[in-house]
Formats: C-alpha cells, sequence, structure tokens
C-alpha cells in the first residue's frame, strides 16, 4: 500500500508516508485477529449443534429462534464474530438445499437485527465505549456499570421490538415491497 501510494502521489520518501500508516496497525492487526477467530470457529464447528436445531424447525419460527440466538451470543462474546459465523452458516444452508433464497434472505435480516439490538448495553454494544469515548465520564463519576445500567431499559425495549418486528412484520412488509416492485429478488445462477 505505502508503494503505490508514493506511486501515485509523487512522494519518494516512504519514511513520510509510512507515519499515516502507522495509525491503522492496531485496526489491521485486529482484523487479522477477528478473521483468525471467525476461521477457528467456522471450522471447530462450534455453532454446529445451535445451526442444527434452528434449521429443524419450521420455516418462520428460524427467524425468531437466529434472531435469539443470534442475540444471546452477541451479547456474551463479540457480536461480530456472531454475526459473521451465523450468516456463513446460513449460506451454507442455502448452497447445501437445506433453506431457499428467500428464506436465507429472511434469515439474513434476523440475523443482522439479532446481532445488533439485544447487545446495546453488553460489553459489546455501545455501552462499553460511550465511558471512553464521552471524556467528561469521570469527572461526573459515569462509569461503565452505571452506563451498561442506563442502557438496559433501551436493550430490553430494542430486543422486543426488533423480535416482535422479526416475528410479525418481518414477511407480510417484505412480500408487501416485493409485490410492489420496491425488492427484487435475485435468481441463483
Amino acid at each position: 500500500m505505502i508503494i503505490l501510494a508514493t506511486t501515485f502521489t509523487g512522494v519518494t520518501d516512504e519514511h513520510a508516508i509510512g507515519k499515516a500508516f502507522t495509525e491503522a496497525l492496531p485496526f489491521t492487526a485486529l482484523l487479522t485477529v477477528f478473521f483468525s477467530i471467525v476461521a477457528v470457529i467456522i471450522d471447530q464447528q462450534l455453532f454446529t449443534p445451535v445451526i442444527e436445531f434452528v434449521l429443524q424447525a419450521s420455516p418462520h419460527a428460524q427467524l425468531s429462534l437466529f434472531y435469539l440466538f443470534n442475540g444471546l451470543l452477541s451479547s456474551i462474546s463479540d457480536n461480530v464474530f456472531v454475526g459473521t459465523v451465523y450468516i456463513n452458516e446460513a449460506k451454507a444452508a442455502l448452497e447445501h438445499g437445506a433453506i431457499s433464497l428467500p428464506q436465507f434472505e429472511m434469515l439474513a435480516v434476523a440475523i443482522n437485527t439479532g446481532t445488533n439490538l439485544p447487545s446495546v448495553a453488553t460489553p459489546n454494544g455501545r455501552g462499553v465505549s460511550l465511558p471512553a469515548d464521552f471524556r467528561p465520564a469521570p469527572l461526573i463519576r459515569l462509569s461503565y456499570g452505571r452506563m451498561v445500567w442506563m442502557a438496559l431499559p433501551y436493550t430490553i425495549v430494542l430486543t422486543l421490538v426488533g423480535l416482535l418486528c422479526v416475528e410479525f412484520t418481518l414477511m407480510p412488509v417484505t412480500d408487501w415491497l416485493l409485490a410492489h416492485g420496491w425488492l427484487v429478488t435475485p435468481s441463483l445462477p
């Protein structure tokens, strides 16, 4: 990347440009660790029992089950790891013919909402980073625990509203949007 940057900018001193990449190194390391952990989870099939249990349910029940299990695991572990693994498992189920393409699309929505909504007040949601991002937090004695406690009502409401939407509105609204041409279902090659 540094070589391309020097080529396109005309700067010949890589050391001057290299300093700009120093700040990105922790994020690059985090991505490397992230993909390594996801690879281990997939290789060890750690989520396989949950996935098999969910896929044995009816297609409509799969949506709520994916939302709930994904939300539960996202709130106690890294939500990006969990969402990535669940979406990969749903894709594998699609490729093996266990679910249809429209069902896969519905599961993708349920997985995404389950990853984000139930974990709002947990260490993987916004609850953990607010005290770190909010500089006056120590001055007003706003601790991590207090932030989680304050976010808990929002977490409960968001989780319940998300579950109700997945359960009762996701499929009808998607069908309505498809019928009016606002959404298009792709076909598999």
